[in-house]
């Protein structure tokens, strides 16, 4: 059996943030910016330094498993960490979501398409 690779997105808001907090955030906000998102198996956070007009923020996790169903698992592994990590801070959060894909099933691009059939060649 072949190991799968998900990529899982944890979606929320902030809520009720002190001012502190704001300031900590905005401090912070060029490691956590969009143009560098990536996926981690720590999980990468971004959100927005305007945290008062879009107070999303967005964790991107990397995990693994054996067979489909483990993509559950890894979820739910991704929605305790980004929770455990917001809570360890302080930082209140709601509408927590979450979005995992499976990567052994995504549609190849062109470029995976030409190689796959040059490999076959």
């Amino acid at each position: 059996m072949s190991t799968r690779t998900f990529r899982i997105t944890v979606r929320g808001s902030f809520d009720a943030l002190t001012e502190a907090q704001r300031a900590e955030l905005a401090a912070d906000a060029a490691q956590h910016d969009m143009l560098h998102a990536t996926f981690t198996a720590e999980g990468h956070l971004t959100y927005d330094a305007d945290l008062t007009a879009r107070p999303f923020f967005a964790f991107r996790f990397l995990d693994s498993g054996e067979a489909e169903e483990d993509i559950l698992d890894a979820t739910a592994r991704a929605e305790l960490a980004a929770e455990s990590w917001l809570t360890e801070r302080g930082y209140g959060f709601k509408r927590l979501s979450s979005q995992a894909q499976d990567l052994s099933l995504a549609p190849l691009s062109k470029r995976q398409r030409k190689a796959a059939a040059r490999a076959e060649n």
